[in-house]
């Protein structure tokens, strides 16, 4: 199936509620539609993770985060617009309508906008943000190809995009925007 069909389909089973599996600059990572509860608590489950955590979001353009975060207070965005388009996470104030279940016990939400070609692609054509965590279990390391993640998690994935990871050799650092600290190392 030609890539561009894959992505089609990656952006019908999101719409439709389900799980997807892709990668992304460091490894596959697990997405869904991000406002759709039932497909992330099916990705807290499978990873065995807490919601209270909260999940990265990653998108093509900052205007695809607006639903989520804020995106008002220009200074706090000076750092990650910098960073962006790659493998840089940042916590930015996350609206009050950003569900909990999301952003976790945060009044921030951890977002990227991705310089991956297929996650690229996947956030255009879906025309949204997703979620982007990694496909792995709890205290597991995160699967870096296609093959790894159907062993992993079989048909609880309803979708796999096969391609290549990017060339990042870890995950992506996450910084809080408004303080500039350092929250995960990284690439």
């Amino acid at each position: 199936m030609p890539t561009r069909s894959k992505i089609e389909k990656a952006v019908e089973v999101c719409a439709a509620g389900g799980i997807i599996a892709y990668p992304t600059e460091y490894c596959f990572g697990l997405g869904c539609d991000p406002l759709n509860e039932t497909a992330v608590r099916r990705i807290l489950t499978l990873k065995r993770r807490s919601w209270t955590k909260g999940l990265i979001v990653i998108a093509d353009d900052i205007r695809r985060l607006r639903r989520l975060v804020d995106c008002s207070d220009r200074s706090s965005l000076t750092a990650p617009l910098a960073s962006w388009p790659g493998p840089h996470t940042w916590l930015l104030p996350a609206l009050t309508a950003t569900p909990r279940w999301l952003r976790g016990q945060h009044d921030s939400l951890a977002v990227r906008l991705t310089d991956h070609p297929l996650a690229m692609l996947l956030c255009r054509q879906s025309r949204s943000a997703i979620v982007s965590t990694s496909a792995n279990r709890k205290n597991q390391p995160p699967l870096r190809t296609a093959r790894q993640v159907r062993f992993e998690f079989g048909d609880h994935i309803d979708w796999i995009i096969d391609g290549p990871v990017g060339r990042a050799n870890s995950p992506s650092q996450i910084r809080d925007a408004r303080t500039g600290q350092l929250i995960r190392g990284g690439y």
